[in-house]
């Protein structure tokens, strides 16, 4: 049987990536090995080198998707314009991100100035930003992180995927919490992430 074909059209069908385990349930009555799947998968990676479509290991699992280089006429397919974040929430998941787990208190004393909390609901309601636990100081605020769902939406496999980010530099930097990836523009470009916000 052609077990790496079964598991392209797998990813091909899936509504979200698959874990080497989601694949390996597809199988379960075959009891194909994990070596086997993981072989596959890097096959099926290999076959589509030269092709518009790439298959991508996100933190999610696996799934196709279109390659940067050609998102910009790929766009023109979606009639919906891009929508944009306010600065001031994305400067907020930028610290998230590279300084998680953060409190709310963390995020202020590095932008220099409070922070909307429709700001810190936004990301919430959007799941790329989650509670993770509590400081043990009096008031035990909130511990903010990162999600799959963050990961996944800004095609990254882990935290340690981010593009590097110089340190920051307190309130009078201009470009404090601006990181902008070399590969895909993960960045604060207010026109490339879906969603409105005013901070």
């Amino acid at each position: 049987m052609d077990w790496k074909r079964i598991i392209e059209a797998a990813l091909f069908a899936a509504d979200k990536p698959l874990h080497v385990e989601d694949i390996e349930g597809i199988f379960a009555a075959e009891g194909l090995h994990v070596a086997t799947i993981r072989t596959a998968l890097s096959e099926i990676a290999a076959d589509y080198q030269d092709r518009p479509i790439e298959l991508k290991e996100v933190a999610s699992g696996y799934r196709f998707q279109v390659r940067d280089a050609y998102s910009p006429w790929i766009a023109r397919l979606f009639q919906e314009r891009p929508a944009r974040y306010s600065r001031a929430l994305l400067e907020t998941l930028a610290i998230i991100a590279y300084q998680q787990p953060v409190t709310r208190g963390d995020i202020e004393a590095i932008r220099g100035v409070s922070v909307s909390s429709l700001i810190v609901r936004s990301l919430m309601e959007r799941e790329w930003v989650a509670i993770v636990g509590h400081r043990e100081v009096p008031g035990r605020p909130a511990l903010y992180a990162t999600t799959r769902e963050f990961l996944d939406y800004f095609n990254l496999k882990s935290i340690s995927d981010l593009p590097p980010l110089p340190a920051f530099a307190g309130p009078e930097a201009d470009n404090r919490a601006s990181p902008e990836a070399a590969e895909g523009g993960l960045w604060l470009e207010s026109t490339d992430i879906a969603g409105a916000e005013n901070g």
